[in-house]
């Protein structure tokens, strides 16, 4: 892969919400992973498969404005329950097609290896399944919206 091409992936991770992207071209592998959003610089490392026991390069986009985050009192809740987490990076759906019934809804009881939802990644529909049975306690994700790899989707109670 050449530079122009890895400048370019790298431009795209910095200004998008993708946190990791992996590329594989021919022999050639690459992996860009983007440091956390609450730094004050966002750093883009690359690492070339060839690169693997050296150390990764680490390329550093212009500093970012420093984001104020809001205070709050209390600690943010934690689900009570088993939390399914995103497998990959993709689009979240509740259903086999647009206009179908849900795979689940918030009540609904399940059984460990049954189909929870659909995360589509690069035109494929992956089917996410439950890893633990129970009652479908909350769905954390809405129909349609973007998911990040280890993003929670479900709590199981």
């Amino acid at each position: 892969m050449d530079l122009r091409k890895l400048k370019t992936l790298i431009d795209l991770v910095a200004e998008s919400d993708i946190a990791e992207l992996e590329v594989t071209e021919g022999e050639g592998k690459v992996r860009i992973v983007k440091s956390s959003a609450y730094l004050q610089n966002q750093q883009v490392m690359m690492m070339p498969q060839q690169m693997m026991s050296q150390a990764m390069p680490t390329v550093t986009t212009a500093p970012a404005a420093p984001i104020a985050a809001p205070v709050e009192n209390a600690a943010p809740a934690v689900p009570e329950g088993y939390l399914v987490k995103s497998p990959m990076v993709g689009t979240f759906y509740r259903s086999s097609a647009p206009g179908s019934a849900p795979f689940v809804n918030i009540g609904s009881s399940v059984k460990e290896g049954e189909t929870l939802c659909i995360i589509e990644a690069m035109k494929l529909l992956n089917e996410i399944e439950a890893d633990a049975s129970g009652v479908i306690t909350q769905i954390l994700v809405e129909n349609g919206q973007p998911v990040e790899y280890g993003q929670p989707l479900f709590v199981i109670g």
